[in-house]
């Protein structure tokens, strides 16, 4: 274990030997850091959190901290994190409440840049790109592969598709469907088609693709259907495609509701 000797670890701390703390870095009692995991300068660490194996920490970073929710009362909820993460410099990640979760959760292989924001509750999948300062309210759920970008803002309780791609500055207070392309203010968000490049890149077939792409015109483009018969009709039409049922059970279990205004080709 390399430690740097202006940091400060509590004793009560679980560090793998071969984690490196950098100066000036605080880790607090109720931590436990996964093997080739790197705290950097001036980062703080708060428990409980549970962090897995080869996580990096930047500079400045506030990790595990407790909720910013007036309901909280100091209970002891926790932050949990898998592998391989890089959670770069002034990113606040915050614990879950007592009357939520209880816990955030953060899966594999994310990289949530600068000044990000995860507040708590929410749940974080795996190979999800947060940009520079963007920001989830408590209890929001982001599925595998989502793309935020920077300055992107989440209402609470918001549910961001798998593979959906969200472009900067935009607004979000309705669920984002899995595999779409969407940009724009709080009141002017809009849906500009299927997020084809990204599920090429993720090795999704051709057929596949065709089919998301004929039941997103189905979905948002058929003027004289309701939003409900679409789904349905969607749902008929595309029996064998798991992605397409995918995206129609995102429709159906939607809480808030889910962005519907397009961007017509």
């Amino acid at each position: 274990m390399t430690i740097h000797p202006t940091a400060v670890v509590d004793s009560r701390a679980e560090l793998d030997s071969t984690v490196i703390v950098g100066p000036y870095a605080v880790i607090e009692a109720g931590v436990s850091i996964g093997a080739e995991s790197r705290v950097e300068a001036h980062a703080v660490v708060s428990g409980p959190t549970r962090i897995g194996e080869r996580n990096l920490i930047g500079s400045f970073a506030t990790v595990g901290g407790a909720p910013q929710d007036l309901s909280y009362k100091g209970e002891p909820t926790e932050l949990i994190i898998g592998n391989d993460n890089q959670i770069r410099e002034y990113a606040s990640i915050h614990r879950g409440t007592a009357s939520g979760k209880q816990k955030t959760v953060i899966g594999n292989n994310n990289l949530l840049m600068a000044y990000i924001h995860v507040a708590h509750d929410c749940t974080i999948g795996s190979h999800v790109v947060m940009a520079n300062v963007a920001t989830l309210a408590g209890h929001v759920e982001v599925a595998d592969r989502a793309s935020i970008g920077g300055l992107v803002a989440v209402h609470q309780f918001c549910r961001i598709g798998e593979l959906s791609y969200i472009g900067g500055v935009s607004g979000i207070g309705l669920d984002v469907p899995p595999y779409v392309i969407l940009a724009g203010t709080r009141n002017r968000t809009r849906i500009s088609g299927v997020n084809k490049v990204g599920l090429r890149r993720n090795g999704f077939s051709r057929e596949t693709i065709k089919n998301l792409n004929s039941a997103f015109k189905i979905i948002f483009r058929s003027p004289n259907l309701l939003m409900k018969d679409a789904i349905e009709v969607a749902k008929n039409d595309f029996p064998e495609c798991t992605e397409v049922q995918k995206l129609v059970k995102f429709f159906e279990d939607s809480k808030r509701g889910v962005v519907k205004q397009t961007i017509e080709d």
